[in-house]
């Protein structure tokens, strides 16, 4: 059995103790909910492992901010190879689809490569989304991780191969000790942690006005995780790239959108089946989210989330630190958690990694 081989078998073992027992690669028939989704776990990320660095969405115009990135993730402990077109450029992309794409597949491919990471979001992903090896990537499973713009690959990964991608910081984010601390938990110590937002930290004022968690229909919850951002998850509806969401907790941020575009986004996942049979629903941060100009009115945010996932019946909180922030969750997407609406936190039921 060769070792690719033998660790796909380990990750549905794994998937089978803590959610059922499922064949690979099972779909659940229209109108059921599945009970378990088969997972493929990448093997966790050591200190003097090599990172693939890619740019799948948007070019990095300047030379110190793809400098920086370099110097956070050796920082992390990593050794660092720069994907070949990882500086190129095309309109704002960086490189062609046909570059981008194959940077993606060249480290998959790469033995000497033990996962890759994005240098930065924007714009692109669904473009090279289809030009993906998923068959080279269910025979060689590593670590990917990325948010905002990368929700289209993460997703698409996870959809077609069952492996269990990450919504995580990009190289170009900013790594202070939250999200280091969250990333090295998950996906280099192979643990299993309870992600809850900080509290207590109030400052000077009366109570906590940062990073609060809201309950907006209480309730505990366990499924799969799929989701991120918002507007790029919505376009990938239809696709064979969107996740199947039923049974699942869906989790959900975005930045810079008028209210009434998140209204319509969240339309296209109740009219796609998105919402149907989810088990609960986590809120992230909408970050600068806010009325359009020129409007006689318009939903609050409040209104437009409580109009779409009250209805559901399912345990749903808002204010999870997922998004456009300074300090972020790493979050495994196509992995196995129990959600707690009233408390606002996500356990994870076992490893991401192996």
């Amino acid at each position: 059995m060769t070792v690719q081989r033998r660790q796909f078998v380990q990750s549905l073992s794994v998937g089978a103790a803590t959610m059922g027992t499922a064949a690979l690669g099972a779909v659940p028939a229209a109108g059921t909910v599945p009970v378990v989704w088969p997972t493929l776990l990448a093997p966790r990320l050591r200190p003097g492992d090599t990172l693939g660095l890619v740019s799948p969405a948007n070019a990095t115009y300047e030379r110190e901010p793809l400098q920086i990135a370099i110097e956070a993730l050796q920082a992390l402990g990593f050794q660092v190879k720069v994907g070949t077109h990882a500086r190129a450029r095309y309109g704002h992309f960086a490189g062609t689809d046909a570059q981008r794409a194959s940077d993606i597949n060249g480290f998959f491919a790469d033995d000497a490569v033990a996962g890759l990471i994005a240098v930065t979001g924007g714009s692109g992903c669904n473009r090279i989304i289809d030009k993906l090896d998923y068959a080279l990537i269910r025979a060689k499973p590593k670590f990917f991780g990325g948010f905002s713009d990368l929700t289209a690959l993460v997703n698409g990964i996870q959809r077609q191969t069952g492996l269990v991608t990450f919504h995580c910081p990009v190289a170009e984010s900013e790594w202070n000790d939250f999200s280091v601390a969250h990333f090295k938990a998950m996906v280099m110590q192979a643990q299993a942690p309870l992600l809850r937002n900080p509290t207590g930290e109030r400052g000077d004022n009366l109570v906590q006005t940062q990073d609060r968690i809201m309950t907006l229909r209480p309730g505990k919850a366990r499924g799969r995780l799929v989701g991120g951002n918002l507007s790029v998850l919505a376009s990938l509806a239809g696709s064979p790239y969107m996740p199947d969401c039923r049974g699942g907790v869906l989790f959900l941020e975005d930045i810079n959108e008028y209210i009434y575009r998140v209204d319509r986004m969240l339309s296209t996942l109740r009219l796609c089946g998105a919402l149907d049979g989810l088990a609960g629903v986590v809120i992230g941060k909408f970050t600068k989210c806010e009325p359009g100009e020129g409007k006689y009115g318009t939903l609050t945010l409040d209104e437009v989330f409580d109009d779409y996932f009250l209805p559901l019946n399912v345990p749903v909180f808002r204010g999870a630190m997922i998004g456009h922030i300074r300090r972020k969750f790493t979050i495994p997407v196509g992995l196995g958690v129990e959600m707690d609406a009233d408390a606002g936190t996500l356990q994870l039921l076992g490893p991401a990694v192996q």
